[in-house]
């Protein structure tokens, strides 16, 4: 059968994690924040987090596939590696004969290092002697030939299964452009998975995978803010009905900026009725609902256009404590940023203390991950996973 996700607090099943690899190492003061970090994370540290949350997974019983063994087992094929060097390379950058040599330099290379290249980055530096370039000329040995891709871990964005359909994001900042293109040639490999597709491939609206809730079957919340455009929901809405795999979707609005750039940065799901919410949001979220045949109401409050939408009475908001210095750190920490492992047992940063207590107290289990440099580019358990298949919840 093909796997399904249905809801955000299904048992989980089988996950797709990237551990963090060659790309983090790109990262330095003079680029990080163009690669969307605000920090420089030390790396082995991270690798080590993120190889305590895989084990995490497993031992609850979550199969975890590797999104870098996936993609290298999709090289193999000639047709993938040529559709991965042509996304890689932009001749609008690098010119016509430049890119060609950089094009010419990642066919020579073997599935592995190929990958690595692909998730990497090619410097001016690494580039063999021969083409003479302006181009080349006028950069630095250490500036990038082929970006890097360091936001590749938090593999929620640029990717989301919806019931049996797997949906590529299309990613809203230049530096993660290439990060769906990736997660399809990986699917390539591993035909079980399920293809990848756009919502609309005629559409370049963005709508990325952080802003996506799945509420309930056939509910689906949306964030509108930084990542995600009123046209790029509109696009997901309207293939999510054109499939069969909704009913309704909530537009919600959230801030424009660096700390929200997500719906799943502000409230994510820890049961079938309850969900944790960023206090300083709680009130003023909003929701217009759009139905089959592209019907639009509102704007109303978030949680009662919700609850109606899921069948429910109540959808149930645990916040962080009250709105002020300690809930905004935690929510700049990830704190509203968990993963259901299954209806009322959610996998959270053991450093957001106040919020995981609050979660405990509401009868919600906690299962807790350092995060200390997996979270300097702004994603928690939720942001750093992409659930392939879940169970509905009994």
């Amino acid at each position: 059968m093909t796997p399904r996700v249905d809801t955000e607090v299904g048992p989980l099943r089988t996950v797709v994690l990237h551990r963090p690899g060659p790309e983090l190492q790109r990262l330095t003061p003079r680029n990080a924040d163009r690669l969307l970090f605000d920090g420089i994370p030390w790396v082995e540290r991270a690798q080590l987090e993120h190889d305590r949350f895989a084990a995490t997974l497993r031992s609850h019983g979550v199969e975890v596939l590797l999104l870098t063994d996936l993609l290298v087992e999709a090289l193999h094929d000639d047709a993938a590696r040529t559709a991965g060097i042509d996304d890689a390379v932009d001749e609008r950058v690098l010119g016509r004969e430049l890119g060609a040599a950089v094009r010419g330099q990642l066919a020579g290379l073997g599935p592995a290092e190929l990958a690595d290249a692909l998730t990497g980055g090619l410097t001016f530096r690494e580039l063999g002697d021969g083409e003479n370039s302006l181009v080349r000329r006028m950069h630095g040995a250490d500036d990038f030939a082929v970006d890097p891709l360091p936001n590749l871990m938090f593999t929620r964005d640029s990717s989301m299964r919806v019931g049996e359909r797997v949906v590529a994001a299309v990613m809203g900042m230049p530096a993660r452009r290439r990060e769906a293109s990736l997660v399809a040639l990986a699917h390539a490999g591993r035909p079980a998975l399920g293809g990848v597709a756009h919502t609309d491939p005629r559409d370049p609206s963005p709508v990325e995978g952080g802003d996506v809730l799945l509420l309930a079957p056939g509910v689906l919340a949306i964030g509108v803010g930084e990542r995600t455009s009123p046209a790029g929901a509109e696009s997901f809405a309207r293939a999510m009905f054109a499939d069969g795999l909704a009913h309704t979707v909530l537009a919600v609005p959230i801030t424009q900026r660096r700390a929200t750039m997500h719906l799943d940065t502000v409230a994510t799901m820890v049961d079938v009725d309850a969900m944790v919410v960023f206090p300083d949001v709680l009130d003023g979220l909003e929701a217009w609902t759009i139905t089959p045949g592209l019907h639009i109401s509102g704007p109303e409050p978030f949680r009662p256009a919700a609850a109606r939408a899921m069948g429910i009475d109540e959808l149930r908001a645990l916040d962080t404590g009250p709105a002020g210095v300690a809930a905004e750190r935690e929510q700049w920490d990830d704190g509203n940023n968990t993963l259901a492992l299954a209806p009322g047992l959610v996998v959270a940063y053991e450093r957001n203390t106040t919020t995981n207590e609050r979660m405990r107290d509401a009868g919600i289990e906690v299962v807790t991950i350092e995060g200390f440099e997996l979270g300097s580019g702004r994603g928690g358990p939720r942001c750093l996973s992409c659930p392939w298949e879940r169970d509905l919840p009994s």
